[in-house]
C-alpha cells in the first residue's frame, strides 16, 4: 500500500538552501580549512608529497620538514600543518575586521586607513609563530608591501601596488568582499578591483576581482560549479579570462582529482609565469602581463568543477595539486562553502583547525554577516535615491 506524503510548507530544495549566514560561514570556515590543509605542502609537486605522506593527503598533517620546520627554509621559519591557518587566513580575519569599522563597501583609502593599522598595531595569535604577535610578522613580502607603500612611503592608495610582484597575494583574502556583495559578482568584481589596487596591479589585481565575483556568484540560489564559471568568465579580463577558460575547460572531462592533476597543470601552465619549478620562478616570474594569470584562481575553479562543488574533493584536490596550494585550498573552500554552506565543511577539520590554530573559525563570519546585511540596506536606500533623483531628472518617458 502507498501511503501520501504529508505536505510541507516548504520543498526539499527550500529547505535544503542555504541562508545568508550559512553561506558566509561555510566560505569563511570553508576558506580556513583549506587553508590549514595546504599549508603543509605548500611549495611542492603532487610527486613530492606523496612520496612525503606515503601517498595523497587526505586531512590534517605534520609539516613536510616533520620537526626541522624552523629551520628547513630560514626565509619562512613558520609552522605550516598541524592545522595551523597560514597568512591567508589572517589577512582575511583582518578584512573581516576593517569591514566591522567601515560598515560599508571599502576602497583602496579602506586599506591604508584600517588593513595597514591592523597589520603593524595590533598583537594577534599567530598560529605558524606559536605566539602572539604583529600580523606584519608573519605576511610574507608581498603583503608587507602594504605596509611600506602606504604607512612609510605615502603612496596614493589606488596606486600603491604597482610595482609589487604579481601573484595571489590580494587574491587570497577577497572572499569578505565577495560575501558582502553576496548574489551580485559584478559588484564584487568592482569593489574588489578598488581594494586591490593598494596590493597589486596588472593580472594579480585582475584575479582579486574576479575571486570575489566568484564568491558572490556561488551564493546565489542554486549556483552550481558550471554557473559560477560562467559568471565569472562575463567579467574576467585578458590572461585571466583565457587561463579560467582553458583550465575548467579541462576541468570538465574529469570528476576525480587524481586524474585531474596533470591535465589541470598543463592547461594552466601557458598563463603561468612562475614556470614548472615553484621553488625556483623564472626569470620573468609575477611580471605585470596582459597575457598571463595567476595559478591559484583558475586552478580552485578547476577543482571546483571536478569535484562537482563538493568540499572535500574540490579542496584536497587543491591541497595535491601541489606549488601555492594553501591559496587555491583557501579559494576553493572559500567557492564550495559558499555554494553549499557550512554542513559541506566536515566537522572533524574545521573543529581541529580552530583547536590547532586557537582561533574562533565563527565569529568572524556572523560579524561579516551583520554587515553584510547593513551594506545590503544602505545600497537599497542609495539605489531609491538614485531612482528618484533620476526620475526627477529625466521625467516620465511615457509623457509625450
Amino acid at each position: 500500500m502507498t501511503t501520501t506524503p504529508t505536505p510541507t510548507s516548504t520543498t526539499p530544495t527550500e529547505r535544503s538552501t542555504p541562508t545568508l549566514e550559512d553561506r558566509i560561514a561555510g566560505a569563511l570556515v570553508g576558506a580556513a580549512v583549506g587553508d590549514a590543509l595546504g599549508g603543509a605542502v605548500e611549495g611542492w609537486s603532487p610527486e613530492a608529497i606523496a612520496e612525503r605522506y606515503g601517498g595523497r593527503v587526505t586531512g590534517i598533517v605534520e609539516p613536510f620538514h616533520r620537526d626541522r620546520w624552523r629551520t628547513a627554509r630560514p626565509i619562512a621559519p613558520y609552522h605550516k600543518g598541524d592545522g595551523h591557518v597560514t597568512d591567508d587566513t589572517l589577512m582575511t580575519h583582518a578584512l573581516i575586521r576593517v569591514y566591522e569599522k567601515v560598515r560599508d563597501h571599502l576602497d583602496a583609502y579602506a586599506v591604508a586607513d584600517h588593513l595597514v593599522p591592523e597589520l603593524i598595531t595590533t598583537p594577534r595569535w599567530i598560529p605558524e609563530l606559536e605566539a602572539e604577535a604583529l600580523p606584519l610578522q608573519r605576511v610574507f613580502l608581498a603583503e608587507k608591501w602594504l605596509v611600506a607603500r602606504l604607512h612609510y612611503g605615502h603612496v596614493d592608495p589606488r596606486e600603491a601596488g604597482v610595482g609589487n610582484i604579481v601573484n595571489c597575494g590580494a587574491s587570497m583574502y577577497m572572499a569578505p568582499v565577495g560575501l558582502v556583495n553576496a548574489g551580485h559578482p559584478e559588484g564584487a568584481y568592482a569593489e574588489a578591483l578598488d581594494v586591490a589596487g593598494a596590493h597589486q596591479s596588472s593580472y594579480g589585481r585582475e584575479a582579486a576581482g574576479v575571486f570575489a565575483a566568484a564568491v558572490a556568484a556561488a551564493c546565489k540560489p542554486g549556483a552550481t560549479p558550471d554557473a559560477v564559471v560562467e559568471d565569472v568568465l562575463a567579467l574576467a579580463k585578458d590572461g585571466t579570462r583565457s587561463a579560467i577558460e582553458a583550465v575548467c575547460e579541462t576541468a570538465s572531462h574529469y570528476d576525480d582529482f587524481e586524474a585531474a592533476l596533470g591535465p589541470l597543470r598543463e592547461a594552466v601552465a601557458p598563463f603561468d609565469t612562475v614556470g614548472p619549478d615553484y621553488r625556483q620562478p623564472s626569470l620573468g616570474a609575477r611580471r605585470p602581463s596582459r597575457l598571463h594569470a595567476i595559478e591559484e584562481l583558475p586552478i580552485a575553479l578547476g577543482m571546483l568543477v571536478v569535484g562537482g562543488g563538493d568540499f572535500r574533493p574540490a579542496v584536497l584536490g587543491s591541497v595535491n595539486y601541489g606549488r601555492d596550494c594553501d591559496s587555491i585550498a583557501t579559494m576553493s573552500g572559500a567557492l564550495a562553502g559558499a555554494l553549499r554552506g557550512e554542513g559541506t565543511v566536515p566537522e572533524e577539520w574545521s573543529a581541529e583547525v580552530a583547536r590547532a590554530s586557537r582561533l574562533d573559525l565563527h565569529a568572524p563570519a556572523a560579524a561579516l554577516t551583520t554587515v553584510a546585511r547593513e551594506v545590503y540596506a544602505r545600497d537599497v536606500e542609495r539605489r531609491r535615491a538614485h531612482e528618484r533623483r533620476f526620475a526627477a531628472i529625466a521625467g516620465n518617458p511615457g509623457e509625450a
